[in-house]
């Protein structure tokens, strides 16, 4: 390998030197030119005098441009290009496929040597990337520019985030999901929401509510923003959540695809909260496993995971962390929350009583107030605002927020006028639902069983071989065995008889009285006949 060149040169000077040869050219043409000139030029350049005669004849001969001819090289050929395609980057095999097919000379006059620099010459490394990665991995060698700083409010940027950490939720491992909306100018997380499966519209939704109130515990930063960018992710593409945020007169800007660079502040964020917090905490998802971990078996016992609670309150205690204590180098070392103070900024600011409407879906028609409050979805609604109303049969317009259905609210049909909540009156116990979920995982679990064993036994499986021949199937089963296999597969007795349905039993019924029996055909034969 040769040795680095230092610090100060020596550079290429190849323009510089055009531009000397072009003025030696015009004072040479306007008969001005003497010998001094030409050793001016070659002292400058560290060469002879004759280097510089030779650099002006090479000008003369290219219409007046000095072209440096160079070392001839190897480069690669559209040939070599679809080899290197073909084999996804793989120089060596590219190589090889190449002197077997006889496009490097027989023999070859390439060494591999040779054909390794050409391919590190020719392409750039987000080139040879994109062979081995496809586009994903080339745009990671992108280079993407700052956008400006404006002022506070003046766009947010949000994003889901699915926490690297594993927790307990009802005696089950999962991983929560986390919605936040980030100010731009200031890195501000201004709200969140943790749910412990994959969000929703509900929970952009509360997280907009979350971000937009101020003060007690929606933290002092929020407002109404100018701008919102999201991706392209179903959930913010939802209609509820682009008329909740055109209520405010917030543009909702929707970013191409495969453009996280364009949403960098959030994208940061939730870089930090996997390395800052996710890391620290058991049941961390990427821990490295050793050689004494069973394969197949999880890396973190039930017991040893935090409960859900726990964790959301650990993570609400990294967001003031984040807003108050963390210094932010693009904010010249100060914390998000000392750049939102030092901007003078007004923002608007909105009571919590008047977005009793906002992130609310309507849910149809008109429903009637009776005397057990309003029945919608199979439940009833109740609330101490009803009271005097039953009787009347009034009719209300129910809202209310995506998936979540133990609180409403209710508006007068005629004039839409916001009457009140309601809650649900019947809903069931913890207990209760905690059971109908066991439940429920219990029947999924038990028909995928059978499911994997049935694809199990489908699979066929072949013999190894080590010559070019046809594949030998393996586990040839004897009729009994195959009979015995077949009623395996099958539903089981107490399946059957708890499947089973009497009524559509084939039995016979009695004639009614007002049956009028059919005549016979002409061409049946006469039972009473001889």
């Amino acid at each position: 390998m040769p040795a680095p060149p230092a610090p100060d040169g020596p550079f290429d000077t190849t323009a510089l030197r055009a531009a000397a040869v072009r003025r030696l050219l015009r004072l040479r043409d306007a008969g001005r030119l003497t010998h001094r000139e030409v050793r001016t030029v070659a002292d400058a350049f560290a060469v002879h005098w004759r280097t510089v005669r030779r650099w002006m004849d090479n000008a003369a001969a290219h219409h007046g441009t000095y072209t440096p001819q160079g070392r001839p090289r190897f480069t690669l050929t559209p040939a070599m290009h679809d080899a290197l395609a073909q084999w996804h980057g793989n120089v060596s095999a590219a190589y090889r496929q190449l002197a077997a097919d006889g496009l490097l000379g027989t023999p070859p006059s390439v060494s591999p040597a040779t054909f390794h620099r050409a391919v590190g010459r020719d392409l750039s490394p987000g080139q040879r990337a994109a062979l081995g990665g496809g586009e994903a991995a080339r745009r990671r060698h992108d280079v993407h520019a700052l956008r400006p700083h404006s002022h506070k409010n003046d766009v947010w940027e949000a994003d889901h985030v699915e926490a690297s950490v594993f927790v307990t939720v009802d005696g089950r491992r999962l991983k929560p999901w986390i919605t936040w909306f980030v100010d731009h100018a200031t890195a501000v997380i201004c709200g969140l929401a943790i749910t412990p499966h994959q969000p929703s519209q509900d929970a952009v939704l509360a997280a907009a509510r979350d971000a937009i109130l101020c003060g007690g515990h929606h933290r002092p930063f929020g407002g109404v923003p100018a701008k919102v960018r999201i991706d392209r992710g179903r959930d913010f593409l939802g209609r509820c959540v682009d008329e909740a945020f055109k209520k405010f007169g917030t543009e909702l800007i929707v970013l191409p695809p495969y453009s996280p660079h364009l949403k960098g502040t959030v994208e940061a964020v939730n870089a930090a909260v996997k390395h800052t917090l996710c890391k620290g905490l058991p049941g961390y998802a990427h821990t490295p496993r050793t050689r004494r971990d069973r394969r197949g078996q999880p890396l973190w016992a039930l017991e040893e995971l935090l409960e859900y609670d726990t964790f959301v309150t650990l993570l609400l205690d990294w967001v003031d962390w984040w807003n108050n204590d963390h210094p932010l180098a693009r904010l010249h070392r100060r914390t998000p929350a000392q750049a939102w103070q030092a901007d003078l900024t007004p923002i608007d600011t909105l009571d919590p009583g008047d977005l009793h409407t906002y992130t609310l879906q309507d849910a149809g028609g008109p429903l009637k107030i009776t005397s057990k409050g309003v029945r919608w979805k199979g439940a009833y609604y109740v609330g101490d605002w009803m009271h005097g109303h039953s009787s009347a049969g009034e009719m209300v317009r129910l809202r209310h927020e995506p998936h979540h259905y133990h609180c409403v609210e209710l508006y007068d049909a005629d004039t839409l006028a916001h009457r009140g909540p309601a809650y649900r009156s019947d809903e069931m116990s913890p207990a209760q639902a905690r059971e109908l979920r066991n439940a429920r995982r219990r029947e999924a679990d038990r028909y995928a069983v059978k499911a994997r064993r049935a694809r199990k036994d489908a699979k066929p499986r072949y013999a190894a071989t080590t010559t070019a021949a046809p594949p030998t199937p393996l586990e040839r089963l004897t009729a009994g065995q195959a009979t015995a296999r077949l009623r395996q597969l099958h539903t089981p007795a107490a399946d059957l008889h708890a499947e089973a349905r009497p009524d559509l039993l084939n039995r016979p019924r009695p004639a009614s009285t007002c049956w009028t029996p059919p005549l016979p055909s002409p061409n049946s034969p006469d039972k009473d006949a001889p």
